[in-house]
């Protein structure tokens, strides 16, 4: 996965459909746009909460809405519906080559009040010092 936006109010991430993404029939299994979903969501989650606590998916869900097909070069955004102090919830779209919606979901994140270990600290950019 290739990070080509991070900021707390949207994250674009691409990815490329290989051939370990494929289920048996030999198209993309769906559970790579949930997990690319997620960590997308939670990518964006955690750079708009910053050090106030750590976040963490509570509900995954994703509408598969067309086929990519193996060497498609898939574009994910993250925008938010919902950041509040407790959860919060972001809407997320997969699109193809062709510009046209793979998949589409949502992915809750529950707002959790624990210390950032330094290492997911560095991972967002934030120092670890400060």
């Amino acid at each position: 996965m290739e990070h080509v936006e991070v900021g707390p109010d949207k994250v674009v991430v691409r990815f490329t459909i290989t051939e370990h993404h494929l289920q048996p029939f030999g198209i993309p299994h769906g559970g790579i746009y949930c997990a690319v979903h997620e960590s997308t969501a939670s990518t964006a989650g955690q750079v708009w909460l910053g050090r106030k606590g750590v976040v963490v998916g509570t509900n995954n869900s994703t509408d598969f809405i067309r086929q990519a097909t193996l060497g498609d070069t898939i574009t994910v955004t993250a925008t938010p519906i919902h950041r509040g102090r407790t959860q919060q919830l972001w809407h997320l779209d997969s699109i193809g080559p062709d510009g046209r919606l793979v998949a589409q979901g949502q992915v809750r994140l529950a707002n959790l009040d624990k210390e950032i270990p330094p290492e997911a600290l560095a991972a967002f950019g934030l120092d670890p010092e400060a």
